[in-house]
């Protein structure tokens, strides 16, 4: 399987949840350099919200 974690040069979101029973875990890298993981149900779907609100297509790209 491809390393599907975002960097500087592949920015972007990922969320992982393996089984029902594991937290989820989840990072992110945006191309105007904002970065951050987050682990735990909650704490993903935090990070999720704040991406989609502040980071992403916000900027206006649709692409980033």
């Amino acid at each position: 399987m491809p390393n599907l974690a975002p960097s500087n040069n592949a920015p972007g979101l990922h969320v992982s949840k393996p089984s029902p029973s594991e937290p989820a875990t989840a990072s992110a890298v945006c191309h105007c350099g904002a970065s951050a993981s987050a682990k735990g149900d909650d704490q993903v779907s935090a990070l999720v919200a704040g991406w989609n609100a502040n980071h992403g297509s916000a900027h206006g790209g649709g692409t980033e």
